[in-house]
């Protein structure tokens, strides 16, 4: 209370800091929207400008919806994304939660062999997944999409989330043990709504990389039923000639459910972040 009283511009400064720092990550996503409602010839000419009624042109979002499936892309994304980052929570919390609530011997050692994951991209094992996926009779197949993201995130997942575990009091838990509660009730009922933070900064973070990504879906789902929206995107993008009011038109939808997950998470992202930054 005293540094408040001693410092009142804190807060507002904090503020002005937070806002300038959205602005700049947001001008580049206000560029591309403009940018998506202009013709070809405004665009090149004046990419910063609004759209005026000399240059206003819906063409981009026409062809969009015209030359490709985008529904089926976008449902096909929402697919690959949610059922991986509910796949990477549950994995993950339950991995971290038996690292730090449980002593055994390799301990250290299996948390650092999950955290491997962290250091090695999995982009380097392609043609081993590849060749698993072929075997397995997974390829063109959203199934595959999803164990190969629920692999990639979880070395993360459960270097973040057993931090948070740590931290959860044992007093509390031993107090459910005493009442009677399975480990799995005491799990899902006492710890995971303690470390929701750091589950929200987990799916936010590895939301990003799956939903953007075109290097999997390029190689394990190319068909036209399984296409991704980034993929389903690059149909408008050629050797010498790219539609660009389609490409930022798509861009611009696309980015549409990463926002509202940063405006739903927000909160929760920002205390997963900082906590444990001040004491």
């Amino acid at each position: 209370m005293n540094k408040a009283r001693r410092n009142p511009l804190n807060t507002a400064a904090a503020h002005a800091i937070l806002l300038t720092y959205t602005l700049i990550a947001l001008f580049p996503v206000f560029v591309i929207v403009i940018n998506s409602f202009k013709t070809r010839k405004a665009i090149f000419r004046e990419p910063l400008a609004l759209p005026s009624p000399e240059t206003f042109s819906t063409i981009g979002y026409e062809t969009v919806f015209k030359q490709g499936d985008f529904f089926l892309y976008f449902q096909n994304s929402m697919i690959v994304t949610v059922c991986s980052l509910f796949l990477v929570l549950l994995f993950g919390a339950m991995a971290a939660f038996a690292l730090a609530e449980y002593r055994f011997k390799g301990n250290t050692l299996m948390g650092l062999y999950l955290a491997l994951g962290i250091m090695i991209p999995i982009r380097i094992g392609t043609v081993a997944i590849l060749e698993m996926m072929v075997a397995t009779g997974l390829v063109n197949t959203l199934l595959a999409l999803i164990l190969v993201y629920t692999a990639q995130g979880l070395p993360l997942a459960v270097f973040i989330l057993s931090e948070f575990m740590k931290q959860v009091s044992d007093d509390l838990k031993n107090a459910g043990r005493i009442d009677g509660l399975s480990e799995y009730t005491i799990f899902f009922r006492l710890v995971v709504p303690l470390v929701r933070p750091a589950m929200a900064t987990v799916a936010v973070f590895n939301m990003i990389p799956i939903w953007n990504d075109l290097w999997f879906p390029l190689i394990l789902a190319p068909a036209e039923a399984t296409k991704t929206l980034t993929l389903g995107s690059q149909v408008f993008i050629g050797q010498f000639v790219t539609d660009w009011n389609a490409v930022l038109s798509a861009l611009s939808m696309a980015i549409l459910p990463v926002m509202i997950l940063y405006v739903i998470f927000s909160r929760q992202l920002i205390r997963g972040i900082t906590s444990g930054a001040v004491k």
